[in-house]
């Protein structure tokens, strides 16, 4: 019998949502602007990892520009090595810009993000296979960093997760067992530590107060999913400058107690395997706060405790005083607290009316959900494909728990887009604003 599931839209309250399009790339490889009602108002047949339409204010006033992964590697690899080159397309799909071939090793080998930013330089989450020393491994491994590029594709600025792995804060247990993971398998295509975000604060609140803090606007927020910690890199020193993790003192220590806990504010108890952690942008609410996807998922040097009742949870964090002054979680919409849950990808995103877009990854859900925790938009993908994070149906995948390729509508980002943020023939639907 053929297995069936919801697909396409399936809640909307016009009347309580913030009306923009999103964008997000589905299973099948194949990234997809969609409107609130379902209706796709534009395809390219690229994948990012993530993709984004950018803001024009950082792309000379033009409209409609995506970024995207453009080619692969070739090396067979798969995971964090697997792209070739990445790039900027307009909005009739020609290519703007494109990197790699003249990155270190012939391949630009981005993974999990990137940002344009307001100098035009592009910062990208990179793949460098290398010895690092500091794990105790003669084996080369994926080690994880960033590079500025400038336009003309030259490096001007990079910086090395190896090469700071003192600063990560591990317990001698915490080394122990990266050392040993890595030495395991240093050819896991994800990565020992599994960098899977990297965005520069911009401006905030924080900085405008102590101009001398941690958070100027050039410093940039990371996150390392296998290792529990989200952190602050100084830009000018490369030094690690604020970290959240690896380890909590925690107030409940099993997960299905985390998750039922709903007193805010209160200290952060553990993130375990999160994603995207970024600062609000300045205008929205909660802006200066922390917004990430806490997975729940396994993870951790040595690994958290979790509980029987996996739950995933969206958190917002005051970086100042490390406190959570916000979350969702399923119980929040009355549901149990395993109704939703992705220990893997997945995002949130503020959006100007209050209301948050939660990507749950790898159920293929996108959702809006007002302060209060209620769901008025509910959008689940119908693209399917073959293997794990748009890995193509060919490649073999080595991803940790997975030994075939399986049909998966798994989504890994969404991005919300003001529609001002396209050309007009995009925006000419009932319902959309300017």
């Amino acid at each position: 019998m053929a297995y069936t599931r919801l697909t396409g839209v399936t809640h909307f309250e016009p009347e309580n949502v913030h009306d923009s399009l999103v964008l997000f790339t589905g299973a099948d490889s194949v990234t997809r602007l969609i409107a609130l009602d379902g209706t796709v108002v534009k395809d390219w047949p690229h994948a990012g990892v993530p993709p984004r339409v950018i803001d024009p204010a950082l792309n000379g006033g033009r409209l409609g520009d995506l970024g995207v992964q453009l080619s692969e590697s070739g090396d067979g690899r798969g995971g964090i090595y697997a792209n070739g080159t990445v790039g900027q397309l307009d909005w009739s799909g020609e290519r703007v810009w494109e990197w790699g071939r003249e990155a270190p090793g012939g391949a630009a080998r981005q993974n999990h993000d990137w940002q344009l930013l307001p100098n035009g330089n592009r910062l990208l989450l990179v793949t460098v296979p290398r010895v690092v020393a500091q794990l105790g491994v003669t084996a080369e491994v994926g080690d994880q960093g960033l590079y500025e590029v400038a336009p003309d594709g030259a490096i001007v600025w990079q910086w090395l997760a190896g090469d700071h792995l003192d600063e990560f804060g591990f317990s001698e247990t915490g080394r122990q067992a990266l050392r040993e993971t890595a030495a395991r398998d240093p050819e896991d295509p994800w990565g020992y530590l599994e960098m899977n975000s990297a965005t520069p604060l911009g401006p905030n609140r924080w900085h405008d107060a102590d101009p001398d803090s941690v958070f100027h606007p050039d410093n940039i927020i990371v996150s390392f999913r296998k290792a529990n910690v989200v952190a602050v890199i100084e830009k000018a020193s490369g030094a690690i400058v604020w970290r959240l993790g690896p380890y909590f003192e925690a107030e409940a220590g099993a997960q299905h107690q985390r998750i039922n806990v709903h007193k805010v504010p209160r200290p952060v108890d553990q993130i375990s395997g999160q994603h995207n952690p970024h600062l609000i942008p300045e205008g929205l609410p909660g802006a200066g706060n922390i917004l990430v996807f806490d997975n729940q998922g396994g993870a951790g040097y040595p690994p958290a405790a979790l509980g029987i009742y996996a739950g995933s949870r969206v958190l917002e964090i005051d970086p100042t005083t490390r406190q959570i002054v916000w979350q969702y979680t399923a119980e929040d919409s009355g549901r149990p607290s395993w109704t939703f849950f992705s220990s893997f990808v997945s995002n949130a995103q503020r959006l100007p009316n209050g209301n948050t877009l939660i990507t749950e990854g790898m159920q293929g859900r996108l959702f809006q959900v007002t302060p209060q925790g209620d769901v008025v938009w509910e959008y689940h993908s119908p693209y399917e494909g073959y293997g794990v994070a748009g890995e193509p149906e060919v490649r073999e995948p080595r991803v940790p728990g997975v030994d075939r390729l399986t049909l998966t509508p798994l989504v890994y980002r969404a991005q919300a887009v003001p529609f001002a943020w396209v050309p007009e023939q995009a925006r000419a639907r009932e319902g959309a604003t300017t």
